[in-house]
């Protein structure tokens, strides 16, 4: 028999009767009764997995889950026990999925600060039963649109303002050394380690780079310098300021570039090392343009 998807297993689940909110009692009178005991055990395959791995659900507390199952088993076609079972559902959703990802789409790892659910539950109640009293849905999306990015940016800097200031205040050190040239007024520096004489790639050229990346502590965060092979890659496939940097190198160089924030991931975090707001310096070895 072909298997039904664990998401249609818990259709199946859901639609069929029992008797009361414990474990039912199999009663095996006829061939049809063995077959619905059957399936109903072949469809259970992977559930627990799926409830635990995709919906959240702590299996100590399986004993709830089957309460649960069985109350929705049990309400059949009542409409209004429907409804209700629908509501926990979605209920479960919003705190578990909607809440917590816009909490940490705000505030990052930051557990001091939280959004209110009280209010995204008015609006989103407001929205379910069409009240437009304090706005329509097409002013949400709009608010959410325009504002989400600026609290999020308020939050950053509040979090990650020190290091931004830290980066400004290398950039400026960096600028007065002898031999530190900037590209094109883009707040993006180097300093020629080795200047090669071959081509000069364009934005959407391939090239092989080996290279070195390192905060303004020296922290180095990533690299392939020992790496046999160089890596292969676009220029316009990476962060603006090595875009910038390679679209200047004739192959054959290495430079030391020094990439200010906004070049560079700006508030956004790389990896365990990179925070928002961080000034990054690479020591980048164009070995050739080209595949």
């Amino acid at each position: 028999m072909k298997k039904i998807s664990i998401i249609a297993a818990v259709v199946l689940a859901a639609i069929m009767t029992s008797c009361g909110n414990g474990t039912p009692k199999a009663n095996m009178k006829s061939d049809v009764d063995s077959l619905c005991y059957a399936i109903g055990m072949a469809q259970s395959q992977g559930l627990k997995d799926y409830l635990a791995m995709r919906m959240g659900v702590d299996t100590t507390y399986m004993n709830e889950f089957i309460k649960g199952l069985n109350e929705g088993a049990n309400a059949g076609d009542d409409k209004k026990q429907q409804a209700y079972i629908a509501g926990l559902q979605i209920g479960q959703q919003v705190s578990t999925q909607m809440i917590a990802g816009l909490n940490h789409e705000l505030f990052g790892e930051d557990s001091a600060q939280y959004v209110s659910q009280n209010n995204f539950m008015a609006g989103f109640v407001a929205g379910t039963l069409e009240d437009t009293t304090i706005m329509n849905v097409e002013a949400a999306n709009e608010y959410a649109q325009t504002n989400m990015k600026t609290i999020k940016a308020r939050q950053m800097q509040t979090m990650y303002g020190e290091n931004k200031k830290a980066g400004e205040e290398f950039m400026a050190e960096i600028a007065k050394k002898e031999g530190i040239k900037q590209i094109e007024n883009s707040g993006v520096y180097y300093e020629v380690i080795t200047e090669g004489d071959g081509q000069i790639p364009a934005d959407t050229s391939f090239v092989k780079v080996k290279y070195e990346g390192t905060l303004i502590d020296g922290t180095v965060f990533d690299g392939n310098m020992d790496a046999e092979k160089p890596m292969t890659f676009r220029c316009n496939q990476v962060i603006p300021g090595w875009t910038m940097a390679l679209t200047h190198m004739p192959a054959g160089s290495k430079w030391k570039v020094y990439i200010p924030q906004g070049m560079a991931y700006g508030e956004r975090e790389a990896g365990d090392k990179i925070k928002p707001f961080s000034t990054l310096v690479f020591v980048i070895d164009l070995v050739s343009v080209g595949r």
